[in-house]
């Protein structure tokens, strides 16, 4: 009566099979167990875990912990198969990629159709949170620092009784910003290289690179008279070299072709690059330098020019932008703005260059503020930070302007523009403030970074529906390869599944 036989008499072994199988999968892993029936080899594939039940994806990301927790397995005798996984993560991704899997301002939503290789219910880790859109803080905060700097040394404006207690406020505190977040950033890049890896290849974080670069040009520029009336010219040498290297893999880039290329890529964050170019003419001039500064200006009118065509005609999509990235046109300010300041340095006089570049930053301006309904109606993101510099960049060239052309007039425009821009920065931080500390959402989940490699595989009715599969009891059942004896066995998810499958 007992007999275990006669129990399980009725279940075949491919049953047992699929009873294994699916014990297996609550492990989050994607196994493969090769079984032999007959002269047909039958490969089963267990469902994954649905995401968010196994923290031990992060590891997938993590520099070394995954390579060791794969070698010590192997050391015990239990070797992982993660080929699947590893390809998710290896695999190069393209830039078109990230266009398709990604939409908002920064290409940082995630398409309803793709899936991520991340817990997407639960909070990740601060460091795969933290991207490099936040050096844009160290922007905006570093050239407010130069604006009230120029404020208060400007003839000028003698008549607001400024001093530089203000600079010598922001200066401190823009330099202990970047140093926070260059150390956050660098722990990020230790920990979590795949994460770092995955922002140099997105085609707006890539950009940002730039932003803790210029920072330090813009600390250079902003320095109080207080700590240093002049810097060693071989400072400089040290600052732009970095900048150098990373415009040569950039604008390489644009012009070898490829995904990458510019009417590709082109997007208003590349105008960061371009600012690098004429920040470092600025700061390299203001120390007594001639032909370096004067390499890195051609080079940024060169690719300003190129850039704005591009961007202006819209020719990667020949579409309008939506209304998120509204505040990114702010970006084709800040070029011209900082080249007028740059040029003014160079040439030791407002002259006809410095005054064509500064005309067109503050047309640009001037279009841009005039249109209310331009900036309503979309959502805060940590990045605005880089797109409040430029008013920041345009209020010092004025300031410049009305030193040079000095009358009620220029003098007026000059103080209305400051008080914008610190307003502005000032709007910014609030909304920065309410974010992090109120809503605690200003470093969501960073989906971004964290898009599969392969793009979505078809729904599986779909899939039965095109095979003609419907009415087969063995629904799933597949034939990979018509030469090929392997058939591939999905096994459905666990019934008792506390999560549901994405």
């Amino acid at each position: 009566m007992n007999n275990p036989r006669s129990v399980n008499s009725s279940a075949s072994p491919a049953n047992l099979d699929l009873v294994e199988n699916q014990r297996q999968s609550s492990s989050g892993e994607f196994s493969r167990i090769e079984k032999r029936n007959g002269a047909t080899k039958i490969t089963f594939h267990s469902k994954s875990m649905p995401r968010g039940c196994n923290d031990k994806k992060y590891d997938l990301f993590r520099t070394m912990s995954g390579k060791l927790e794969r070698q010590i397995s192997n050391l015990r005798g239990k070797p992982i198969d993660t080929s699947l996984q590893d390809k998710e993560i290896t695999e190069s991704l393209t830039a078109e990629r990230f266009l398709e899997a990604l939409q908002g301002p920064e290409l940082e939503t995630l398409k309803e159709m793709e899936k991520i290789v991340l817990p997407e219910d639960k909070t990740w880790p601060f460091l795969l949170r933290f991207p490099v859109t936040s050096f844009g803080m160290c922007l905006g905060v570093s050239s407010q620092a130069i604006m009230w700097k120029t404020l208060a040394t400007t003839k000028a404006e003698k008549f607001l009784h400024l001093t530089q207690v203000v600079n010598h406020v922001l200066w401190w505190i823009s330099l202990v910003l970047l140093v926070s977040f260059s150390i956050t950033y660098l722990f990020k890049t230790i920990f979590f290289f795949e994460a770092v890896r995955r922002e140099f290849k997105h085609p707006i974080r890539v950009n940002f690179f730039f932003a803790p670069l210029i920072s330090v040009l813009f600390l250079a520029l902003g320095i109080p008279h207080s700590i240093t009336s002049s810097l060693p010219s071989i400072l400089w040498y040290f600052f732009i070299a970095p900048i150098l290297l990373l415009e040569m893999k950039i604008y390489g880039q644009w012009m070898s072709g490829g995904q990458r290329r510019l009417s590709k890529v082109a997007n208003p964050t590349n105008h960061l690059s371009i600012v690098g170019n004429f920040a470092g003419a600025l700061l390299g001039a203001s120390l007594g330098l001639k032909e370096g500064p004067m390499f890195f200006f051609s080079v940024g009118l060169a690719y300003y020019l190129v850039l704005f065509v591009t961007l202006y005609q819209r020719l990667p999509t020949n579409e309008t932008l939506p209304k998120e990235l509204h505040p990114v046109f702010f970006l084709f300010v800040a070029a011209p703005a900082v080249a007028s300041m740059a040029w003014t340095t160079i040439s030791a006089s407002f002259d006809i260059g410095s005054r064509i570049a500064y005309f067109i930053s503050l047309f640009l301006y001037f279009s841009l503020v005039v249109r209310i309904n331009f900036f309503r109606g979309f959502k805060f993101s940590l990045a605005w930070w880089a797109y409040t510099f430029p008013m920041t960049a345009v209020a010092t060239a004025t300031i410049k302007y009305s030193g040079e052309v000095n009358g009620l007039a220029t003098q007026i425009l000059a103080v209305l523009m400051s008080g914008a821009a610190t307003l502005t920065v000032i709007g910014v931080l609030v909304l920065t403030v309410v974010h992090a500390f109120v809503k605690r959402d200003l470093f969501p989940n960073d989906f971004a970074i964290a898009i599969s490699a392969e793009q979505p595989k078809q729904k599986k009715w779909l899939k039965q529906l095109i095979n003609g599969s419907l009415e087969n009891s063995t629904r799933g059942l597949k034939v990979l390869d018509p030469e090929d004896t392997r058939i591939d066995i999905e096994a459905p998810p666990l019934s008792n599944a506390v999560c549901h499958t994405v």
